[in-house]
């Protein structure tokens, strides 16, 4: 803040008590007048996330003195449906969203600020190394990233070890446990799909590892058929899990939570899930020495980028105090600052600097999404509602009668061409 230089004429009369006290109170006023206000629309109305905005906007008004930030929270339903409304009629300064192909809109629509010489001024593009991707369209970035968790497979180390069984680090040897698993009576994948999302966990991985970052956000951004020989190829990997009953073989009658007994009970080996699945897994009764982490495996000779879906922070384009959201993007990417924020929300830290975290999972996530060639924000973020629903509709019946395959893939085709247009 620029300082105020008080002006005292040579014949300016002595103040009264009087007039000293207004000057005072003017000097406050003026006080106030050039101290920025920061307005903030975000949708963290659970526990955890509020009280991270909440810490969040204390640290940087204590190292921002001259800027007051001010909260708006709405509930998450509400504010999918009203954020393009006051994106355009009456514009806070920073909106909370998320990265990749749910940012995209608002991109193509000018709706958010280029925020590229914030990334360059703080060595983003290093320091958010795996984020970079998934924030950048036309070259630009757009937001900053201050959160998110992994995605991967979990896995019984007593039953892999009962059954001389190693983390496997590619297909092959993926599918040669599977075997080993099944032939013992263990179900190698636990999984439920009655609400259909975990299915769209399974195209993910098998669409990145095959095809890799960049084809996958091409095909759900609607630039790839379906029915094109590249995503074929992740069905013809698909069969090889589905076809010999590596699954739960109950899966569609089931949600994620009801498979999770299965794999506490040793009955299933393995569970793709987000790192959300291990608070439930502990309370079933499963410790740290039965429960592991590993990344999923590798097929083609692609860079390995990984599902993260990531809770990001934009500057609106039409936004009145752009040069203060500037500061505290900055803010926010700092190591220390997301060190913090996520210990409060129990998630993983964007900034490769930041702290490691102590929990064991946790700490497995960060090394492997620090390092991740891009981050994926799961198909139902990636894709837009309609395609991602009819997607994992079709991935659901697929997984059920594989020798659908040829059906479902022209209906998703079908559903691209009307949903793109």
């Amino acid at each position: 803040m620029t300082s105020r230089k008080t002006l005292n004429p040579p014949q300016a009369p002595r103040a009264t008590a009087r007039g000293a006290a207004l000057a005072i109170a003017l000097a406050a006023v003026a006080s106030l007048a050039q101290a920025g206000t920061l307005v903030i629309n975000t949708d963290a109305s659970d526990p955890a996330p509020k009280a991270a905005w909440d810490h969040m906007a204390k640290a940087f008004m204590a190292a921002n003195p001259d800027v007051q930030v001010k909260i708006n929270t709405f509930d998450h339903e509400g504010y999918k449906t009203s954020i393009r409304n006051f994106l355009t009629a009456d514009p806070p300064d920073i909106v909370t969203w998320y990265a990749g192909n749910r940012m995209a809109p608002f991109v193509k629509a000018a709706l958010f600020e280029d925020v590229s010489d914030v990334w360059a001024k703080e060595g983003l593009t290093d320091k958010l190394k795996s984020a970079t991707p998934s924030m950048t369209i036309n070259g630009k970035q757009w937001g900053v990233p201050y959160t998110y968790y992994q995605w991967g497979i979990y896995y019984r180390k007593d039953v892999f070890a009962k059954h001389g069984l190693t983390v496997p680090k590619d297909w092959k040897a993926l599918l040669e446990a599977c075997a080993k698993l099944k032939a013992a009576g263990v179900t190698p994948f636990a999984i439920g799909t009655k609400a259909l999302w975990p299915t769209g966990g399974w195209f993910d991985y098998l669409d990145m590892r095959v095809n890799g970052y960049g084809f996958h956000m091409d095909l759900t951004a609607g630039k790839v058929p379906y029915t094109d020989k590249r995503v074929q190829a992740v069905f013809d990997r698909w069969d090889e899990l589905v076809k010999p009953g590596y699954f739960l073989a109950n899966h569609a009658a089931i949600d994620w939570q009801d498979a999770v007994p299965a794999f506490v009970k040793g009955e299933a080996a393995m569970y793709l899930m987000g790192n959300f699945a291990v608070d439930p897994m502990k309370k079933a009764g499963l410790t740290e020495a039965q429960l592991g982490f590993m990344q999923f495996p590798k097929i083609n000779d692609v860079p390995m980028a990984e599902d993260a879906p990531t809770d990001t922070a934009h500057i609106p384009a039409k936004a009145k105090n752009k040069a203060d959201a500037r500061r505290f993007l900055a803010f926010m990417a700092k190591a220390e600052t997301q060190t913090k924020v996520n210990e409060i929300l129990g998630q993983l830290p964007v900034n490769k600097d930041a702290t490691r975290p102590t929990d064991t999972y946790l700490k497995d996530g960060f090394a492997m999404l620090s390092g991740a060639a891009g981050l994926g924000q799961f198909y139902d973020r990636d894709a837009p509602a309609e395609m991602a629903k009819a997607g994992m509709e079709g991935f659901q019946r697929y997984m059920i009668k594989p020798e659908s395959r040829k059906e479902v893939l022209e209906r998703l085709e079908s559903v691209r061409k009307r949903v793109y247009k």
